[in-house]
């Protein structure tokens, strides 16, 4: 008789008893939970990814409102005052195939101590304009909509690279680390998309977070409760199904996997970015929810930025004064897309006076509450669209691309309050005087928030990257 223990049948070597289960989940669970506190107290501390940076040198501004005017507002209807263009309108422009000069149908006039040109178009920023810095001589590269929008962003039109705010993220991190140090209000879901607000191969955490659309005017209306479309205008910030500190421990459990993984296998730098990212999202319900409230706003305040149910500049307004709460919150970089389109092939009149009619109050009043808050003197506040328009006319009442020559202007954050640098030609289509190429109006933006941009760079396979590429150089003439 064979006493030897017997050995077990397939059957039996795959069977494993409920009790046997339960103490084994258990001892997983447990050594998960331990994992999961050694990774937060690791993860305290370690540098927060999104904790305030020194800057190369004393910045000038701390943070950045870019005012994107998606299109191209035609700067000889705005800001480029040519008389010479009034004189000999319905002339044929030379070069241009028979193409014939169309001069300004608005009326222009000069204000302020600083004496800026401004079109009758802008009746509120004209009460501004010794706060603007006015560049009229900027060039880029091509005049195709996808193509310079996409290099106004990112430095390039050709290949995908990280966004200006993601730069300006990774090289100074941001001032509120419960809130995301890059936001895009309502970015246009065309030319190139998510890229311009993209990290390319910048850490994931340097990506811009989304609010809105502006294929959604719902999004506004929910701000303030309109009942036009359901849902607040930053979806899942909240956990419905969970308290806190279930939250917490099942973010600890996620991190805990995502950890596991990254010390198991090759690094994977987007799972660091959702490990970073969720971390974000659980911190953000402490602030987000009340700071997109803007029913907190006084009945006064929402009228200065002209929000109102009905009003041209309702959806304008909400996004300035928006942008105002993220920057007083904390957060370093903020864009916000005008609804408006600035693209006026056809119809320039008609179409340009609605535009201006949507942002002309919400930019003036962004101006004066930041100015009366005491922010505006380190809050960069940029104006700009991808080029501006032609002096001579298509289809008889609108205008073409010009990348040759248009303006841009900025106010406080460092630069000269009052000032017009470069010129244009006598009709505003070549810049003469003082061109500013895109490249350099971004080393020129960075160096007002402390950074070279020859020394801001991000190895990427093997070779040094940075926004302005190989080129740039900063416009010292509009620094203060």
């Amino acid at each position: 008789m064979n006493d030897s223990p017997a050995r077990p049948t397939q059957a039996t070597a795959h069977t494993v008893s409920r009790r046997l289960a339960l103490q084994s989940f258990a001892a997983g669970a447990a050594q998960l939970t331990l994992m999961g506190q050694s990774l937060r107290a690791e993860g305290r501390a370690a540098a927060n990814p999104l904790a305030a940076k020194p800057p190369h040198f004393p910045a000038r501004a701390k943070r950045v409102i870019l005012l994107c005017m998606n299109g191209g507002p035609s700067q000889v209807d705005l800001f480029d005052y040519k008389p010479q263009l009034r004189k000999d309108d319905g002339r044929p422009m030379n070069g241009r195939n028979g193409a014939r000069l169309m001069k300004s149908p608005f009326q222009f006039a000069q204000h302020g101590e600083s004496g800026h040109w401004m079109s009758e178009l802008l009746p509120n920023l004209a009460k501004r304009a010794d706060d603007l810095c006015v560049v009229n001589s900027m060039q880029t590269d091509l005049p195709n909509h996808s193509q310079a929008f996409t290099q106004m962003h990112t430095g390039s039109f050709q290949f995908i690279r990280p966004s200006l705010g993601a730069w300006v993220l990774h090289g100074l991190g941001t001032e509120n680390t419960n809130l995301p140090g890059f936001v895009t209000l309502s970015p246009p879901a065309d030319n190139g998309g998510s890229i311009n607000y993209g990290n390319a191969f910048l850490p994931d955490i340097c990506q811009a977070t989304k609010i809105g659309t502006n294929q959604i005017p719902g999004f506004y209306a929910a701000l303030l409760g309109v009942d036009r479309e359901p849902g607040p205008p930053l979806r899942n910030v909240e956990n419905t199904l969970l308290n806190r500190d279930e939250q917490r421990a099942q973010l600890d459990l996620i991190r805990s996997l995502n950890a596991h993984k990254l010390k198991r296998d090759v690094y994977h730098p987007e799972i660091s970015g959702a490990i970073e990212s969720f971390e974000l999202a659980f911190r953000m319900q402490d602030e987000i929810p009340d700071l997109l409230d803007l029913g907190s706003e006084s009945s006064s305040m929402l009228a200065k930025y002209g929000v109102g149910a009905g009003l041209p500049t309702d959806r304008f307004g909400r996004q300035c004064l928006l942008a105002r709460r993220l920057a007083e919150a904390g957060t370093r970089f903020i864009e916000v897309t005008s609804p408006a389109g600035w693209d006026h092939h056809f119809r320039l009149k008609e179409e340009i006076t609605e535009s201006c009619q949507e942002t002309d109050q919400p930019i003036a009043a962004l101006l004066a509450d930041l100015k009366q808050r005491g922010l505006l003197d380190d809050t960069l506040v940029i104006w700009a669209g991808e080029f501006g328009r032609t002096p001579y006319a298509q289809s008889g009442t609108g205008r073409d691309h010009n990348n040759h020559g248009y303006t841009v202007w900025m106010a406080g954050g460092g630069v000269k309050p009052g000032l017009q640098h470069g010129a244009t030609d006598e009709y505003g289509y070549r810049a003469v005087e003082d061109s500013v190429h895109i490249h350099d109006w971004h080393a020129t933006i960075l160096h007002l928030l402390g950074l070279d941009h020859e020394r801001l760079t991000f190895n990427y396979g093997g070779r040094d990257f940075r926004l302005t590429d190989v080129h740039g150089r900063v416009v010292a003439e509009i620094v203060a």
